[in-house]
């Protein structure tokens, strides 16, 4: 018979804790824990239940279905959710992972050519996918002024061609989801996190934003910003927007999570380059998209470079990570990709 722990802390709920004993494959015993509140005591009998006969290679699905199935409609859990405990049983399992169980690094950044930056973030989560990097968050630099759209983002539909010619831009598709960057030099905060999906193990798509910005939020807090994720993958402060996430999950077990916040942002050139129509801002509560951004010079008085030290500095204490720099192999795959594939009108145009 084996011994497992796991932990999970529910993003703005409570901790929930799972302790099991396997015996050929199945749980034989569970002990569900925590500062979680559930109403009536006895239910808790019930969940311990629930998960004792699963198979350790159960998935999110089948536990969380387990654990729902033996509350019934009576039970009322309040700070976590059936969910949860299936992510703190994976987490015992050895299925999932924590922060602590990975040895970060930290890019810091460097000035590169805005398709070098895009094909970093495909290169740098492939070498993590196949063991050979630690997860690592990079910081973004660059010189150029440019635009970065999403994926599956339409190039006519979302760039002004004449904005584009007239303001000398120049226009890259990443290769995660979401909208439309405008990055001028020094006007914008980007950061990337190449990570094992094992991290986000049981997380729906909604909760694993906030879960891997957390320390984002703690970092703003400290030069002075109240930031709060708006669901799908809007930062927000009181003040407004200030930025938004987009992230990819490779087939190879990792992952890009990336980021980009107003730091000094010319919002009536943003509208001369941009196409931001009506729909896009139908559900922001606001007439003109230049509300829409909030930046961060303006709310901490500090220097872009000031706000990115304290970033990094809040994640190399939080994760006990440590700085290293690009090596020469990645950023050389980066520069091959950049000219095969993303400085390519193919795909730049993949979608028209």
């Amino acid at each position: 018979m084996a011994e497992h722990h796991g932990e999970y802390k529910v993003p703005g709920g409570k901790l929930v804790v799972a302790d099991l004993a396997t015996e050929r494959g199945a749980i034989t015993w569970a002990s569900i824990n925590g500062d979680f509140f559930l109403e009536p005591d006895e239910a808790l009998a019930d969940l311990n239940a629930a998960l004792v006969g699963l198979s350790t290679d159960s998935p999110n699905a089948t536990i969380s279905a387990a654990i729902a199935e033996s509350a019934g409609p009576g039970t009322v859990m309040f700070g976590f959710d059936p969910e949860s405990i299936a992510v703190a049983v994976r987490r015992a399992l050895g299925h999932a992972t924590t922060w602590a169980d990975h040895e970060w690094e930290i890019i810091p950044p460097r000035p590169l050519h805005i398709t070098e930056q895009v094909a970093l973030d495909e290169v740098l989560t492939r070498e993590v996918g196949v063991g050979v990097r630690n997860p690592t968050l990079r910081l973004w630099d660059w010189d150029e002024p440019s635009v970065v759209i999403g994926t599956f983002q339409s190039y006519r539909n979302e760039v002004d061609p004449d904005g584009v010619a007239r303001h000398g831009i120049t226009v890259v598709r990443r290769v995660s989801g979401g909208g439309a960057m405008f990055m001028e030099a020094g006007n914008c905060i980007t950061y990337s996190l190449y990570l094992p999906t094992s991290l986000v193990d049981g997380l729906s798509f909604a909760d694993s934003y906030p879960f891997l910005d957390a320390w984002v939020m703690e970092a703003l807090g400290s030069v002075g910003v109240k930031a709060f994720y708006k669901p799908l993958n809007d930062i927000a402060t009181e003040a407004g927007k200030i930025g938004g996430a987009a992230q990819k999950r490779f087939g190879n077990g990792a992952m890009l999570h990336h980021v980009t916040m107003s730091y000094d942002i010319d919002a009536t050139k943003m509208t001369e380059v941009l196409r931001i129509g009506r729909e896009k801002i139908s559900d922001k509560g606001i007439s003109s998209a230049q509300k829409r951004v909030d930046p961060l010079k303006r709310q901490t008085g500090l220097s872009r470079s000031a706000i990115i030290e304290e970033m990094m500095a809040t994640f190399a204490r939080r994760y006990g990570a440590r700085r290293v720099e690009l090596s020469d192999a990645s950023l050389g795959a980066a520069r091959e990709l950049a000219a095969t594939k993303f400085a390519t009108p193919a795909w730049l145009h993949r979608v028209p």
